[in-house]
This record gives structure tokens, C-alpha cells and sequence, in this order.
């Protein structure tokens, strides 16, 4: 990865595009659309009829004890925390041993017209409790849930309020159930890993061609953060053709898709996801950011990736103040995610 990485990155939707989508369409597929992908999911159960609601929320997975309930946890700030995760965990596997290949917060603000959506490397090189300093997403691996939630309270300062996770299964199978995606790639790559090759120009994705796309980094100049843009693009795609289907049995298969792939913790009721669809109703800005990086480095064999401890801190205290907006203008440098790399 080349030096000079961008320490944060944003993506924004302006106001009146939100404003235009929540008049012609659904509200709950809005929240797709802001890009929040498994929040959103979770959200579309507080959104529907009622008999819907509850076939939806009886087939997600709640975990109990994914909150940690020690006493030095951080204090509540301004706005709701989210931690979001994608895993590689399967159906007839535990959550200890699995990777979080995809961590993100996602943060609503305390005024309700704002979410923000802040990657942190998988590779991230952070203390975790018991285990010394080492990759974040070790941290799921050795403690599933709980674990990751406290390394990311203790790197970040911030409290969790709600833990939801998507596995991979279900992601390609949410896929296919909207006939696939579109994706723009700027230049050609080719994905040793996967054997894959990536034209430059519109690329039509399948369940299993897309969870390709969104693992590769190798041959991606940007490594592990050129990866978080590929997945942030995808979930637009994803959005956008959910926001596009029109037809019920289609949109059913994609819902009955995700929650049967997403969990969540066991503080999340259907009266929680019915307030977080009348609180989320009414967004006006979407933003994706990417944790400040300092580079790259080797630690004990293996690459990790070093985030930049002070603009790091500038970005979590932003979060807890509800200032986000503050933070972006300073240090601005947008995720493109209709083309990535």
C-alpha cells in the first residue's frame, strides 16, 4: 500500500435527493438506500405491517450477552452507536473462531437527520482486552461479539449501543434474490486469491461474484481500505436495485434473505427496530467514512494496518459530541461509490 493513505474519507447524499427518494418511495428502503445495509435490514422490520414484522423479526438470530455489562465501560454520548459487522461465520459455527471481515460503526445522530457510517480496518492494529495489541478482527475470533464490542469501546471511547451482523451465506443469497448488481470498476484487476479478472466498466455481479468483490485486496493499490470502498460501492448497488424493485414477491425473497442471515443482540426487540424506523424516517445526510489511517507495517509476520492515533481521536470525539458534520468539512476527501477501483 503506498504511502500518503487518506486518513478519513465521506461520502455524502444531498438532502434533496433523501428528500425526493422518501416522497416516491418506501421510507424503509430509503434506509437501504442511505447505504447502512444491515441497519437498515433490522430497520425494515419496525417499518412494515404488522404480520410481516413478525414473520421478519422470527427469523433473526439474537445473541444474549453481546453487550459487555462491566462498569468501566465508556459513557453514553450524544446520538446511538451501532456496531455493524460481516462475517464469515456459518449456520452450524460458533461465534468465537469466526473473522469479522467487515467492521463498522454506524452512528445516528442525537438530532435524527444524519447517519454516519465510519469503517475501521479489519486489520487495524489495536489493543484487545487479555490479548495484547493485535489485529481488531482477532478480537471476534477470540471473544466473538462481546470482545469486539469492548476493543472497539476502549480504541474508540464510545459507547455501543447495538450490535447486528451479517454473515456471508445469506449475503450472497441476498444477492440473487434481486437478480444480481451493478457495479463500475475504473481499471482492470485481476484477483489472484479468487481468480478472478475485473474488466474496466459496468460489471453485473451474482451473489458469489459479488462477495468476490467485496473480499479481493490484492493487485488494489489502496489494499485493505481500496476493499472497504468496494464494499461501501456495493451496498449502493445493492441499494439502489432494491430501491428499484417493484415486485412484492422479489422484495419478500430479498428481506426473508437478510434476516435469516442477520444477528443481532438480545437488547434489540421489535419495539427498538419500530423506533429506529420512525427515528431513521427521517435522515436528510448519509456519510461514509473510513477510520484515519497512518500506513502499513509488519508485526510479527504478518501486514497490519496502523491507524493514526491523534486525527483518530479527532474523528471519535466528533462522533460522541454529535459533530461529525465538523469533522467532515475539515478533512474532507470523499468514497467515491459509483466507480471504484
Amino acid at each position: 500500500m503506498p504511502e500518503g493513505l487518506p486518513g478519513a474519507a465521506a461520502r455524502t447524499v444531498p438532502a434533496g435527493r433523501l428528500s425526493r427518494m422518501l416522497e416516491s418511495g418506501s421510507r424503509r428502503r430509503v434506509l437501504i438506500g442511505c447505504g447502512v445495509l444491515a441497519l437498515g435490514l433490522v430497520t425494515l422490520l419496525g417499518g412494515g405491517a404488522y404480520w410481516l414484522q413478525r414473520a421478519y423479526d422470527g427469523q433473526i438470530r439474537r445473541i444474549s450477552g453481546a453487550l459487555p455489562t462491566d462498569r468501566s465501560r465508556p459513557a453514553a454520548g450524544d446520538g446511538e452507536n451501532w456496531l455493524l459487522i460481516g462475517s464469515d461465520r456459518r449456520a452450524d459455527q460458533p461465534s468465537m473462531g469466526a473473522r469479522a471481515d467487515t467492521i463498522m460503526l454506524v452512528h445516528l445522530s442525537g438530532r435524527g437527520d444524519r447517519v454516519s457510517v465510519i469503517a475501521i480496518p479489519r486489520d487495524g492494529w489495536v489493543p484487545v482486552p487479555g490479548h495484547g495489541t493485535t489485529k481488531i478482527n482477532s478480537a471476534f475470533a477470540y471473544g466473538g461479539p462481546s470482545l469486539l464490542i469492548r476493543s472497539v469501546e476502549q480504541l474508540s471511547g464510545l459507547r455501543v449501543d447495538h450490535y447486528a451482523s451479517l454473515d456471508f451465506t445469506g449475503f450472497v443469497k441476498m444477492t440473487d434474490a434481486l437478480g444480481g448488481v451493478d457495479v463500475t470498476v475504473t481499471k482492470r484487476t485481476h484477483d489472484p486469491m479468487h481468480d478472478r479478472t475485473w474488466p474496466a466498466g459496468r460489471q453485473h455481479l451474482d451473489g458469489v461474484e459479488a462477495l468476490d468483490f467485496v473480499r479481493q485486496r490484492w493487485n488494489l493499490p489502496g489494499g485493505d481500505l481500496d476493499r472497504i470502498k468496494r464494499q461501501q460501492a456495493f451496498l449502493h448497488a445493492l441499494a439502489a436495485k432494491a430501491m428499484d424493485t417493484r415486485n412484492p414477491l422479489r422484495m419478500d425473497r430479498f428481506i426473508r434473505a437478510a434476516t435469516r442471515s442477520v444477528t443481532v443482540d438480545d437488547s434489540v426487540s421489535s419495539a427498538t427496530l419500530r423506533a429506529l424506523a420512525a427515528r431513521v424516517a427521517h435522515v436528510s445526510l448519509m456519510e461514509y467514512l473510513t477510520a484515519p489511517v497512518a500506513g502499513t507495517a509488519e508485526r510479527g509476520g504478518q501486514s497490519v494496518v496502523l491507524l493514526d492515533d491523534a486525527r483518530a481521536r479527532q474523528l471519535f470525539t466528533a462522533v460522541r459530541q454529535d459533530r461529525i458534520g465538523d469533522y467532515v468539512t475539515r478533512n474532507g476527501a470523499a468514497n467515491a461509490v459509483e466507480t471504484v477501483r
